[in-house]
Parts: structure tokens; C-alpha cells; sequence
């Protein structure tokens, strides 16, 4: 019964931001086109240089080149040095992971 109510209160919340989010919108857009502005202020005038998708793959791929070097990088240390599995395996993939977000992200601004 507990997930239920836990459920609800999630999808419940998410509602409420985005409904105020759209009619918070939608308010200051009535107002400014009451007060005479011009609609072209509602569309960005720069146009992006590198398109979503290709952000997109670069940094999913270098996210799973983190998590494929830290998977082997962990068993490297788990059976060649005889680090505890529970704390080589979670801790070079989350990391090495991280690093590869890291660099992605810093690669996608380099593409814009």
C-alpha cells in the first residue's frame, strides 16, 4: 500500500511542475503580447551548430567506454592485487564512468 501512496505522490508532484511551469508560460506570453511585443521574442535566434543527436552519441558512447574500462580495469585490480571485488567493481566503474561523462561533455561544447 506504501507504493502506491509513494507512486502517487511522485507522479502527483511531476504533475504539479509542469502544469505550473506551462501556465507560468503561458501568462507572462498573454502579458507581453498585451503589452504589444513583437512574437518573435519567443523563438531563440541562434540557431545550434552541431545537432541534439550528435551530442547525444558522443556521450553515450563515452559513457559506456567508462563503464567498459572500468569493468576491466577492476578485474584487473581484483585479481591481480587482490582488491575486495565489492569495492574494485563499483568504484573504477562509477568512476571512470564519471570521467567519460566528464569528457563528453566538455567534447559537445568544443562541437557547438
Amino acid at each position: 500500500m506504501e507504493g502506491v501512496i509513494v507512486t502517487g505522490f511522485v507522479f502527483g508532484t511531476l504533475f504539479g511542475i509542469f502544469y505550473l511551469f506551462i501556465t507560468a508560460r503561458h501568462k507572462e506570453r498573454l502579458s507581453l503580447i498585451d503589452k504589444g511585443a513583437d512574437a518573435s521574442i519567443f523563438y531563440s535566434s541562434k540557431k545550434r551548430t552541431a545537432p541534439i543527436w550528435k551530442i547525444l552519441i558522443l556521450n553515450i558512447s563515452l559513457l559506456l567506454m567508462g563503464v567498459g574500462v572500468g569493468i576491466f580495469l577492476a578485474g584487473v585490480l581484483h585479481y591481480n592485487f587482490n582488491v575486495d571485488a565489492e569495492v574494485a567493481y563499483p568504484g573504477t566503474i562509477f568512476t571512470l564512468a564519471g570521467i567519460g561523462l566528464f569528457l563528453g561533455f566538455n567534447l559537445s561544447k568544443k562541437l557547438e
